[in-house]
């Protein structure tokens, strides 16, 4: 598999990079890809990186289980069961956060648990999964066509639709045209809507515990890995400001299982639960929970 050159500078300072750590791919490849870091923005870069047309390779996985409804292993069945609780808290939390909400878009749909959840609301939802085997599950969960496999279809397709409420749980990361693309979720959000991103921080304790054996680094799937200051920055350029943020407490869990078994060949469940809690008793005081939600709006005028 071919690679672009390194990451000269930084979409977001336009800084200089300088090594920050290589880590391998545990998921497909077992290739290593480095991380560069932002010293400005507080923000990582894999590179050298597939090229666009080679990324979707990469997600070409049984162990990529956000494109299946898998429930083979340990890990799958606890990811799941934890999936099924977050997304009805997912959308419990964002009916509080706007009255009359009308219709959602998520980005990333992957198998549509979140789209199904938000029609309890008799909300209209609209997803983006690139995907195909992803896609078609969603189709059979949420029975709709407003499914595209890109953004720019949908915008094609759909000129003058806005959104209420644009989400992307866990997606920013894995987006090669990282400034074109949130001028897209800009365009498409409403003047009074709200965009909510969720990414992992690596400035988290399991992040430094684990270090290059950290899961949610997931090279090269993730292209960029940000911080609190990276977000608040990255958006600021479309004029899109962090209003909140909720932690997502399971997640220091479950990347640290998933941790556990690329450090050390096995799934230490103790340690894991330890690492994992640590974590987020740390959080209580840093708010560098293992991953954050992010609630972001157009400035008021």
């Amino acid at each position: 598999m071919k690679h672009q050159t390194h990451i000269k500078n930084s979409p977001i300072s336009d800084g200089k990079l300088i090594p920050f750590l290589i880590c391998k791919d545990y998921t497909l490849s077992n290739r290593e890809f480095r991380l560069l870091k932002d010293n400005k923005a507080n923000f990582l870069i894999t590179s050298p990186r597939p090229k666009e047309e080679d990324l979707m390779h990469y997600y070409n996985s049984d162990n990529y289980i956000s494109h299946s409804d898998s429930k083979d292993s340990f890990i799958d069945k606890i990811y799941q069961k934890v999936r099924l609780y977050t997304t009805k808290s997912k959308v419990k939390k964002i009916a509080k956060l706007k009255d009359n909400i009308y219709n959602v878009l998520d980005v990333g749909c992957g198998t549509g648990d979140f789209l199904r959840e938000c029609l309890q609301k008799n909300w209209k939802v609209f997803g983006i999964e690139p995907h195909r085997g992803a896609r078609n599950i969603a189709k059979q969960k949420i029975n709709t066509n407003n499914l595209y496999n890109a953004i720019e279809v949908l915008e094609q397709q759909n000129p003058k639709q806005k959104f209420d409420i644009i989400t992307l749980w866990h997606v920013l990361e894995h987006v090669p045209n990282l400034i074109s693309y949130i001028k897209s979720l800009k365009r498409l959000l409403k003047p009074d809507g709200i965009l909510i991103i969720a990414v992992p921080n690596f400035l988290s304790y399991d992040a430094k515990f684990y270090k290059e054996f950290w899961a949610a680094y997931d090279v090269p799937r993730h292209l960029w890995h940000f911080s609190p200051t990276a977000i608040k920055l990255l958006f600021k350029k479309v004029d899109l400001h962090v209003v909140s943020f909720w932690p997502m407490i399971f997640d220091s869990f479950y990347i640290s299982l998933l941790s556990e078994k690329y450090k050390n060949n096995r799934v230490n469940i103790i340690r894991a639960a330890i690492v994992g809690l640590f974590s987020n008793i740390k959080a209580l005081f840093s708010k560098n929970y293992s991953s954050l939600t992010y609630i972001l709006q157009n400035r008021v005028k």
